[in-house]
């Protein structure tokens, strides 16, 4: 039924962009029978409408740079490509807050806002990411230390549901909290719960200067009691970075008077052979090199065992979120039991380990989520919001269909 005729013709015509998929698009391995690039709302609710009539799998794509995070799709019946969503709808800069479509690049957003004054404090890793892509996955580099990720810069979403209605949450306002806050549910949700098309965030302000702190360490000890002396000072950093294999860095931003004061202050707190720079340090906001990428999450209590555990690849962020790569070539054996280790020591933290990436042996070898105390309700969310079972079906936590 997926690579029908009837389909091929059902979805042109709603969408002006619909084409057979091509082997080099699959999503871990898994070709998508048809391609769809909606270029408005209603076409991406034409395209949505149509799946539903069918009975097609669902897997959106944005950049293509989270494309292979999670587990393959037990089907891609429809690919929806949302790069033809790429406008900038509305800035309000006297409210510091912005409204754009799901397919336009972060790059270019922060280019637009920066004419302003103005960012989204958002330091996203991958080149090519894009606004939908950036909330599904949830992504957020070092400044989340101090601004959060997605689901604390989200103010509004607009989403089409899988069965095409589409739905509205939040507004263009900071203060504006009515409704269902779509924002938060979907940050994270990898396409499981329904086709982001359109995002309003609040903004912050382009520091008018920065400088960045960093001080070479000599193991986890030492990293850690650089790290507390930061984050408990009051020189109230921007974000705080652990660069493996042995590395402290601390961005601070402000006013030029203020700042001087407080990276000398900084360096201070950190000790040793710190240093003040304007450019941030090699590796800064960066995931470590390798072709396995595990995400861990626990208290910045929990950076001794980390690194203890973990080894030199490592990247670690002030608010308790880090990333730990394996090299190319690593057996899955070594996959598991430094997999099996993370969670042992982060989840003695209340912590947890997931990979977010890996050739195909090692996904195979391991449990890549680890255990969800809330996949009950995570379930219950999905049948309420696509009671089909058709939106990245298998992508997620649990392999929720």
């Amino acid at each position: 039924m997926a690579t029908s005729a009837k389909a091929l013709d059902a979805l042109a015509a709603v969408c002006g962009d619909v084409r057979p998929g091509e082997p080099e698009e699959g999503v871990l391995g898994v070709e998508p029978a048809l391609v769809a690039a909606p270029s408005s709302v209603d076409e991406a609710a034409g395209v949505m409408r149509v799946a539903a009539a069918l009975g097609l799998a669902v897997v959106p794509r944005g950049g293509e740079t989270r494309l292979d995070w999670g587990a393959p799709p037990a089907r891609c019946d429809l690919l929806v490509d949302t790069r033809r969503l790429d406008a900038l709808l509305e800035h309000t800069s006297g409210d510091l807050v912005v409204s754009a479509q799901a397919g336009m690049p972060m790059e270019r957003l922060a280019e637009v806002l920066a004419e302003r004054g103005q960012r989204l404090a958002l330091d996203v890793p991958l080149p090519g990411s894009t606004v939908g892509g950036t909330i599904a996955t949830a992504a957020a580099g070092p400044l989340r230390t101090l601004y959060g990720t997605p689901r604390n810069l989200v103010i509004g979403l607009t989403i089409v549901r899988a069965d095409g209605q589409v739905a509205r949450s939040g507004g263009k306002v900071v203060k504006n909290v009515a409704g269902y806050d779509l924002g938060r549910l979907f940050c994270g949700s990898f396409g499981t719960l329904g086709l982001i098309v359109e995002a309003t965030f609040r903004l912050h302000p382009v520091p008018a200067a920065r400088a960045w702190v960093t001080r070479d360490v000599d193991g986890p000890k030492q990293a850690y009691e650089a790290v507390q002396a930061v984050l408990h000072s009051p020189v109230a950093a921007s974000a705080v970075e652990y660069i493996g294999p042995g590395k402290v860095a601390v961005l601070l931003e402000g006013v030029p008077d203020g700042l001087s004061l407080r990276a000398r202050t900084t360096a201070g707190l950190l000790g040793g052979d710190a240093e003040i720079g304007g450019d941030p340090p090699a590796g800064w906001g960066r995931y470590p090199d390798g072709t396995t990428l595990i995400d861990v999450t626990a208290p910045p209590t929990a950076l001794p065992d980390l690194l203890a555990t973990a080894g030199t690849a490592v990247t670690w962020n002030g608010d308790g979120h880090g990333h730990v790569g394996l090299p190319a070539g690593s057996p899955p054996d070594v996959a598991v039991r430094l997999l099996g280790a993370l969670r042992d020591v982060l989840g003695a933290h209340r912590g947890g380990a997931v990979v977010r990436y890996a050739p195909e042996d090692v996904r195979e070898a391991v449990d890549a989520w680890g255990p969800v105390p809330a996949l009950a309700l995570m379930r219950r969310v999905k049948d309420q919001f696509d009671p089909d079972h058709r939106l990245s079906p298998g992508r997620f936590v649990g392999g929720i269909r």
